[in-house]
C-alpha cells in the first residue's frame, strides 16, 4: 500500500508541476499576470484523495521543482510563488479539517494564493503601494477558484470510485 500511495504522489507532483509550468510558459497571464492557478486542481485533489501531508508535499514540489526548470529557482519569482502556495495551503488545510465544500475550498485558496504573493511582492520590492492591486486579483481569484474547485470535485468523483488509497 505504501508504494501505491508513493506512486500516486509521484504522479499527482508530476501532473502539477506540469501545469504550473505549461500555464506559465503557454498560458501566460491573462490579464495583469492573472493566471487561472490550473495546479491549483492537483492540489484539491491530493488534500481531497491522500490528504494534508501529501497536499503540502505536492504543492512544495511544484514549486521548488517548476521554478528549477524554468531556471527561477531562488529569485524574486520563487519566493513570490513559494509565498503565494505557503498562504493557499494552510488555507487548503484550515477548510480541510471544517470539511468544507471542495468550490468554497478552492475559492478561499485561490484568494489566499493572491494575497500571498501581493505581501511577498510589498516585502521584496519595498512597495506598499502593491496593495492597491488586491482587491482586482481577490475578484479575480473567484471565478478561478470556482473553475477549478468544479474541475477538482469531477475529477475526483470519477477517480475516487475507482481508487482505494487511503
Amino acid at each position: 500500500m505504501k508504494t501505491k500511495r508513493f506512486v500516486y504522489l509521484t504522479l499527482l507532483s508530476a501532473m502539477a508541476i506540469t501545469l504550473n509550468i505549461l500555464e506559465s510558459i503557454l498560458i501566460g497571464p491573462i490579464f495583469m499576470n492573472l493566471r487561472i492557478g490550473l495546479a491549483n486542481i492537483i492540489a484539491l485533489i491530493t488534500l481531497f484523495m491522500l490528504g494534508p501531508k501529501d497536499m503540502i508535499i505536492v504543492n512544495i514540489m511544484r514549486v521548488f521543482i517548476g521554478n528549477l526548470l524554468r531556471g527561477l529557482i531562488f529569485g524574486s519569482t520563487f519566493w513570490i510563488s513559494l509565498a503565494g502556495v505557503t498562504l493557499s495551503s494552510i488555507i487548503l488545510l484550515l477548510c480541510y479539517r471544517l470539511k468544507s465544500s471542495i468550490v468554497f475550498t478552492s475559492i478561499l485558496s485561490s484568494i489566499g494564493h493572491s494575497a500571498g504573493q501581493v505581501l511577498m511582492v510589498m516585502f521584496i520590492y519595498q512597495q506598499a503601494g502593491m496593495a492597491i492591486t488586491l482587491p482586482y486579483l481577490l475578484i479575480f481569484s473567484i471565478p478561478t477558484g470556482i473553475l477549478t474547485g468544479f474541475v477538482a470535485k469531477a475529477a475526483l468523483s470519477r477517480v475516487h470510485a475507482n481508487l482505494k488509497i487511503r
